[in-house]
């Protein structure tokens, strides 16, 4: 016989946790614990080392990302653990952390919706295990059409100086700032404007659209 997959199952749904258990148990899995919050989620993990952790995305205590969260930091902390995480809903940014953490390998991100073949669903359970990955299309397809980050291509020093650009420095502020040039700085400047493809216009409204894509992209990382 194969050996029996050990499980750290994590939902704060009662009723689902206990379907779960039921349905896991069913199919040979060896539910070692069930918890109902996220630092239960990884106390479990740490206690048990299981091959595998099936968690909710939201869970307690914040009710967020919480789940996810946990299961990316266990991965840190055992790197061969396999991870099934469980969303309601499309959530593509969910998707790519969890994709991101360990060693890419071993994880999956199921709709709830979705899960409509138990068997199928255990399938999916035993692939991840073994090394696989499982991702819903729904989620492949939100992955595929994200937007790209426009700020993705900038050198680590254009997104400094795009970052005083959004605080109101002129380029000779910024030149002082960082001890360059202020021709320097008008380089810089001018290849952030070309990088975000921005439209021709004066000189002054490309700042105002290059700050404008900075606050909506985020700070710059």
């Amino acid at each position: 016989m194969p050996p029996v997959t050990r499980v750290v199952l994590a939902e704060d749904e009662v009723l689902l946790r206990e379907g779960l258990i039921g349905l896991l148990t069913r199919f040979d899995f060896e539910v070692v614990a069930a918890v109902g919050s996220a630092p239960a989620l990884l106390e479990a993990v740490d206690a048990y080392e299981p091959d595998l952790v099936v968690t909710d995305i939201r869970m307690p205590p914040q009710h967020r990302d919480d789940g996810l969260r946990a299961a990316v930091t266990a991965r840190t902390r055992h790197p061969h653990l396999a991870v099934v995480v469980l969303s309601q809903h499309v959530q593509a940014e969910y998707a790519a952390a969890l994709l991101d953490s360990g060693d890419r390998r071993r994880v999956g991100y199921l709709l709830k919706d979705r899960v409509a073949d138990v068997a199928e669903f255990a399938a999916t359970l035993r692939r991840v295990t073994g090394g696989g990955t499982a991702i819903d299309p729904d989620v492949v397809r939100h992955l595929l059409h994200r937007p790209r980050d426009p700020l993705a291509t900038l050198s680590a020093r254009e997104r400094e100086v795009l970052v005083l650009l959004a605080e109101g420095h002129s380029n000779a502020a910024i030149a002082a700032r960082l001890h360059v040039t202020e021709a320097a700085i008008g380089k810089h400047v001018g290849n952030i404007l070309a990088k975000l493809d921005l439209p021709p216009s004066d000189d002054t409204n490309r700042r105002v659209l290059a700050v404008l894509t900075y606050l909506r992209t985020g700070p710059a990382r």
